[in-house]
């Protein structure tokens, strides 16, 4: 009998009604994303954060903190209160505990902030025949 598996699980969230906590939330974010990632077992390898003030790119952030598996990633439109976040993970962290602790400071901090969309999508899945990963 065969055995689909994965290695790796990807989150994706969007949000509306994002309201920027500060003139510099992109920073406030990033930290948030840093907390959550040093509160779960992946490890940090560099983080960074590209605040947008609306001159070439609509008004926003991007950050992202990468990790020894992956990453963790902010998209936000400010000026629209969107913001997207997605977590991937390919090894064994689970991506669930960095998004849920994201996620939670997010609605602590912005009550009307509304999640619309949570996916998860299994990555590089493959059949293995042996039962062993």
């Amino acid at each position: 009998m065969s055995n689909i598996k994965s290695h790796g699980s990807h989150i994706f969230l969007d949000y509306i009604g994002y309201s920027p906590t500060c003139a510099d939330d992109g920073n406030w974010m990033l930290q948030l994303m840093r907390d959550a990632v040093a509160n779960s077992s992946a490890k940090e390898v560099h983080s960074h954060v590209e605040q947008f003030d609306g001159s070439t790119s609509p008004p926003g952030f991007a950050a992202v903190v990468l990790l020894d598996e992956s990453h963790v990633t902010a998209h936000c439109y400010s000026e629209k209160g969107w913001l997207a976040i997605d977590c991937f993970t390919c090894g064994t962290c689970d991506p669930n505990i960095i998004i849920d602790q994201i996620h939670l400071a997010l609605v602590r901090e912005m009550p009307t902030l509304s999640q619309i969309i949570k996916s998860n999508h299994e990555r590089f899945l493959y059949e293995d025949e042996s039962g062993e990963v």
